[in-house]
């Protein structure tokens, strides 16, 4: 589910549509949560639907780390990529902002930590766009981006959190733990799919 405090709206024909905050949205927020509503499709499922209908799938989910693909029922799945992104995937399964989102500004992601099957291109507009998603980017990145996360989780508990009664209980435990020790933060790479080997 995506905050409440956000609208969907056209960009371009080349972009198509993106998410934009209605309000200020301060660092910490959480901005997404896997609720019960979304669709979870099988690696075996997705094997028997039509090329077609892999596409979309493709285009509109991500990937968990048990290898299924998660697609939103709500408007969760417009959030763009960004090189400089403003919110990220956690440890915790949820997004959170990494900075000051203000209102009308685009929400934008870091798609490399949805365990992409093959790189993917991109054209975010950032002075930094990297040109090229990689699959290896995950790996690559997961430490700099647990610094990132870890300093926005530390507001956490210091901001409205409309999203946090769509939050499991066995995660609302690790986040009270987190609260209590600093230490007891859960890496993002907790979301890198498990392969077999």
């Amino acid at each position: 589910m995506i905050h409440p405090n956000t609208e969907l709206k056209f960009i371009s024909t080349e972009i198509g549509y993106g998410v934009f905050a209605t309000t200020n949205l301060p660092k910490g927020t959480i901005v997404y949560v896997k609720d019960s509503l979304e669709h979870s499709v099988s690696p075996t499922d997705y094997l028997m639907h039509s090329a077609e209908m892999k596409q979309v799938i493709d285009k509109y989910s991500y990937i968990d780390e048990n290898g299924n693909r998660i697609v939103s029922w709500d408007f969760a799945k417009y959030v763009n990529h960004c090189c400089n992104f403003n919110t990220i995937s956690t440890g915790y399964g949820f997004e959170i902002a990494i900075r000051d989102i203000m209102a009308g500004e685009q929400i934008t992601d870091e798609y490399s930590l949805f365990n992409l099957d093959e790189p993917m291109q991109v054209n975010c507009g950032s002075p930094t766009c990297r040109k090229v998603v990689s699959t290896k980017d995950f790996d690559d990145n997961y430490q700099q981006w647990d610094v990132i996360i870890k300093d926005a989780m530390l507001n956490l508990f210091e901001v409205e959190q409309p999203l946090m009664n769509m939050i499991d209980p066995d995660t609302r435990s690790e986040l009270d733990g987190f609260y209590a020790d600093n230490d007891t933060y859960k890496s993002v790479y907790r979301l890198k799919r498990k392969m077999n080997n």
